[in-house]
């Protein structure tokens, strides 16, 4: 089946989906933004990361930027109705123009949607300003009080909006509950793996309403875990595992003839900024790991040392710009709902690699320009507002 095919489905079934979407939105605390990478085959669409802290706001187009700062004004005004200020608490990338220039895009957003918007952190104060692409980005002094608040220029923010992953841990000393998202959703807490465990469940519900099998809507995945790559008997067992995992994949393949040989990506099962990331297509490529490979997958962002593995289905890309690059679409979402897509692009990639690498660029299309993503736009909608129920299941599993 191709889901390319059954947009009418989607559209028969609209006034059902979007019930039963704000039935479970109002079950869960809902990000307040987010982005997710999707991986378009045709016959699967699904979700292969999903980003609590997203950065990339930059690659918006400024209508579509309209559109997410009417949304963002809706979260907070139901969230924190008192609001009038919010403060961005950003990473440390000082020498980082495009992450930069991210941040200025979500404070020109947020002040699109009515409320006045500061930038800074404690690690940033030493900086007045830093470059964006578009120019510099105004910085506020910022430290934590004695009460363990956020004091920007001597005074408080109504509402501190993270685009910080938290990789190294929570915010030292900070106490504060006006912190959206959560701090306990940073990376030295969160598992792509509970991402997905969340996920199952309304992926499941979602295929039924539609009657397709939920095979269809998210990779297939299993965890390796406590650093199976220091040990030789750890290895040969993940080893198995991988070509048990690919023999299943093979056999589902087959009886929906799907012809290619299936694929699986090995990665962090924390965040990883694109890092450590290795695509496998037999279980003895674990054995015959050089020490440089086997070294960039035990680390991850700054340095950290990875402990487990999520080995999850290859999704490969139908997608292609007319002149015939590789593409896979990102979806941005506010409040849940997805309101923004744009394209990563990579010239120099396969229709299985990963594309996030330096030679990959970013574009907005316009729907009529390219009919194959005109075809999958409700699919790559739907499969990305599950997303953000799940990371809101996270959250809420996270802070019991």
């Amino acid at each position: 089946m191709n889901l390319r095919d059954q947009n009418q489905l989607l559209e028969d079934k609209r006034v059902e989906i979007t019930a039963w979407m704000k039935e479970k939105r109002s079950q869960v605390p809902i990000p307040i933004y987010g982005s997710v990478d999707v991986r378009d085959a045709g016959w699967k669409i699904g979700v292969v990361d999903a980003n609590h802290f997203p950065a990339g706001f930059n690659n918006v187009s400024k209508e579509n930027l309209m559109e997410l700062a009417d949304l963002f004004k809706e979260h907070v005004q139901r969230s924190h109705p008192s609001c009038k200020w919010v403060h961005i608490y950003p990473e440390s990338h000082t020498r980082n123009p495009g992450y930069v220039e991210n941040i200025a895009s979500i404070k020109s957003m947020i002040e699109q949607a009515g409320f006045s918007c500061t930038v800074g952190s404690p690690d940033l104060n030493e900086f007045g300003a830093l470059n964006g692409l578009s120019g510099p980005l105004l910085l506020q002094s910022v430290r934590v009080d004695e009460t363990g608040e956020l004091e920007v220029d001597g005074d408080h923010p109504d509402l501190i909006l993270l685009n910080n992953d938290l990789t190294d841990g929570a915010i030292p000393g900070v106490q504060s509950t006006n912190i959206t998202p959560p701090p306990h959703m940073g990376w030295f807490r969160r598992r792509k793996s509970h991402h997905y465990e969340m996920l199952k469940p309304y992926v499941d519900e979602m295929a039924s309403l539609l009657s397709i099998d939920p095979w269809h809507l998210m990779p297939d995945w299993f965890v390796s875990q406590n650093k199976c790559l220091t040990e030789e008997a750890c290895k040969i067992k993940l080893a198995e595992e991988i070509d048990e995992f690919l023999d299943g994949l093979r056999e589902k393949y087959a009886t929906l003839g799907i012809d290619r040989e299936p694929t699986v990506v090995m990665k962090n099962d924390s965040g990883t900024y694109g890092l450590g990331i290795m695509m496998l297509t037999a279980g003895e490529q674990i054995l015959n790991l050089s020490n440089r490979k086997a070294n960039k997958l035990r680390y991850a962002k700054g340095g950290a040392e990875v402990e487990n593995f999520l080995i999850q289905e290859g999704i490969p890309t139908a997608l292609a710009t007319e002149t015939g690059e590789t593409l896979e679409p990102v979806v941005y979402l506010v409040d849940g709902e997805a309101a923004s897509w744009f394209y990563r692009i990579n010239a120099k990639k396969s229709d299985m690699d990963n594309l996030n690498s330096p030679s990959a660029r970013f574009e907005n299309y316009e729907d009529a320009e390219n009919p194959h993503i005109r075809e999958a736009h409700g699919w790559h909608a739907l499969v990305a507002e599950l997303s953000m129920l799940a990371m809101g299941a996270e959250a809420e599993a996270w802070s019991s």
